[in-house]
């Protein structure tokens, strides 16, 4: 089975996406839903995906879950719910009852929107992130570099945990990269309960002049950092049609990962998804 392990859906007629009020995104500020993506699965043969949340909003979380029961092809949901509350426990398992609950396999939160680089570090957070763990889910880590370090260090704090690092932390590869980025990632690979997307790095490239060559670099330094086996594939449509089609930005990623091994291009594009989020198929 062949899994994309980051996609959204969403519309802004309906909610409030504050991300998506800059002018450059204009191409994507419109509804996107199941009817647009089956057909881009199928041609590019792709058998399921995860849902991804992108605001920070229980109602998105609950309209996801609904969305994953009505949708075979959706295998798991990464939604959103504030580890600041201490009454988080109680939301992920009124989440879990609802229809689509079960697809239910992780949680994330936009860390590098945060004021503070060292927010999930704080007391409530790891509190939180507690709550989401003792429940057998996976936190997908949601930053760049600059907050790289206080993933590292909760990757530590939680060495039995799960997590999952989005679009490689977000590599800066429209200025050739940095070492910092860089250091930081074998940093946190060498935590060995970290996964890593790649996923979303055509667009922090130059949207208009990016092919999989430039790419390369960055997909081949997470791969000797994270190992075969914790490299997972993401499109993030449809946020990467900034940038190409789901046709181009697949076979860019694959072109990448087939480059360093086949092995390692079929573990991410199925296995270590199953893997890391624990997912309930054969």
């Amino acid at each position: 089975m062949l899994i994309d392990a980051h996609q959204h859906f969403w519309d802004p007629a309906r909610a409030d996406y504050p991300w998506m009020d800059a002018p450059e995104l204009t191409p994507i500020r419109r509804a996107f839903g199941p009817a647009d993506l089956a057909p881009l699965l199928k041609a590019n043969g792709i058998d399921a995906s995860i849902l991804v949340q992108c605001r920070s909003a229980l109602e998105e979380t609950e309209e996801l879950l609904r969305v994953a029961h009505d949708t075979p092809s959706v295998m798991g949901v990464v939604g959103w719910a504030d580890l600041t509350d201490a009454a988080l426990g109680d939301t992920l398992d009124r989440l879990r009852a609802l229809p689509g609950g079960a697809k239910l396999v992780g949680i994330r939160h936009q860390v590098h929107d945060e004021a503070d680089p060292d927010w999930l570090l704080r007391a409530d957070v790891q509190r939180g992130l507690a709550a989401v763990f003792a429940r057998d889910l996976a936190y997908d880590f949601l930053v760049r570099t600059r907050e790289l370090p206080a993933a590292i260090a909760t990757a530590k704090a939680f060495p039995h945990a799960r997590f999952v690092l989005d679009h490689a932390a977000k590599p800066p590869i429209a200025v050739g990269g940095s070492a910092e980025w860089s250091d930081r990632i074998a940093s946190l690979a060498a935590c060995g309960n970290v996964w890593c997307k790649v996923s979303g790095l055509a667009t922090e490239a130059k949207w208009t002049d990016w092919d999989a060559e430039r790419l390369f670099p960055f997909v081949q330094h997470v791969a000797n950092s994270f190992g075969e086996d914790r490299l997972i594939f993401g499109s993030d449509w449809p946020v990467c049609l900034l940038a190409g089609s789901y046709g181009e930005i697949k076979a860019a990623l694959e072109a990448c990962l087939a480059k360093l091994d086949a092995s390692v291009r079929d573990k991410a594009f199925g296995m270590n998804a199953k893997r890391a989020y624990r997912l309930a198929i054969v």
